[in-house]
């Protein structure tokens, strides 16, 4: 059994900010490690090379939507090799999560509300393997600590779903129906019109519950990019994420738990996207609808 990380030291905090806004968020990154050899352990260090360099530049795109008005905390914590995991059936993947990843974060979580948070009120926001981790917190911490759990505005659980036996089996929780609803999971995975299960490795089976990132709804009905307000995309020079007009289109599809997006050109966005096959959008997941992320938290 392993100890948590030790979440006093400063060098396991990715962001620390100064608290001058009224408003925090935790949050957690997504996987940004892969063992090298078979023979590797399946969970890295804390002080992994490959995390420290991997967890900024996807700070960068994801948590900054929320810099504007909120104190953005994130810590460092041992993940689970991507490739590892996503191999795993549902249940196996939950018990390695649930394990050193989830262990940390409850420490980092636990820190944070004593040592950072002041009792103001809170988000948490993730992506991945960090939502998976947000999944074991909501359904932990904050049952066993409610007074805390009062505080939470929103959970923004994107890339990887929340399911309705989940939620069955947390009563204290619940997912959002409309843009305003407060102490709600938020959730979405997005992807191409073509892709079937379980050819989406991030859902597979699985079907989660779902909002539409542009209008906040669960309806079926589709959310133009005239409707949406803006996105943020790799410039092709320099590979820096930037704004742009909104480039994705969302659409719930309950049947299969995600957002189909049909305006995203998936064979240029394979480069990126390969890892997770054509027409899987899990690394576009903040970046399609940053603004709109912003303009509703």
């Amino acid at each position: 059994f392993s100890a948590a990380t030790d979440y006093s030291k400063t060098a396991h905090w990715l962001s620390v900010p100064a608290p001058i806004m009224p408003v925090d968020v935790f949050y957690l990154y997504p996987t940004c490690w892969q063992k090298v050899n078979a023979t590797d352990p399946n969970i890295c260090n804390i002080d992994n090379p490959s995390i420290l360099a991997g967890a900024l530049p996807v700070f960068e795109r994801q948590a900054k939507a929320f810099e504007t008005f909120a104190n953005v905390y994130a810590p460092y914590y041992r993940q689970a090799d991507g490739g590892y995991t996503l191999g795993l059936p549902e249940d196996q993947r939950e018990e390695v999560i649930g394990g050193i990843p989830t262990l940390d974060v409850t420490a980092a979580f636990d820190y944070f509300i004593k040592h950072f948070n002041n009792n103001r009120p809170f988000f948490l926001a993730g992506h991945s393997q960090g939502s998976n981790v947000l999944i074991h917190l909501l359904s932990g911490y904050m049952k066993d600590n409610p007074e805390v759990y009062q505080r939470m505005i929103a959970a923004y659980v994107i890339g990887y779903p929340v399911t309705s036996a989940y939620l069955n089996s947390n009563p204290h929780l619940k997912f959002a129906e409309g843009p305003d609803d407060a102490g709600v999971i938020i959730s979405y995975n997005t992807q191409s019109p073509g892709v079937v299960p379980p050819h989406n490795p991030v859902v597979s089976t699985m079907v989660g519950l779902v909002i539409n990132p542009i209008t906040w709804t669960r309806t079926e009905t589709t959310a133009t990019t005239a409707e949406g307000l803006g996105s943020i995309m790799t410039d092709t020079a320099t590979m820096i994420f930037v704004p742009v007009p909104q480039y994705a289109d969302a659409r719930v599809d309950i049947n299969k738990g995600v957002i189909i997006c049909s305006t995203a050109d998936s064979t240029a966005l394979y480069r990126y996207t390969a890892p997770f096959g054509m027409g899987v959008y899990h690394s576009f997941d903040y970046p399609f609808y940053y603004f709109n992320i912003r303009a509703n938290a």
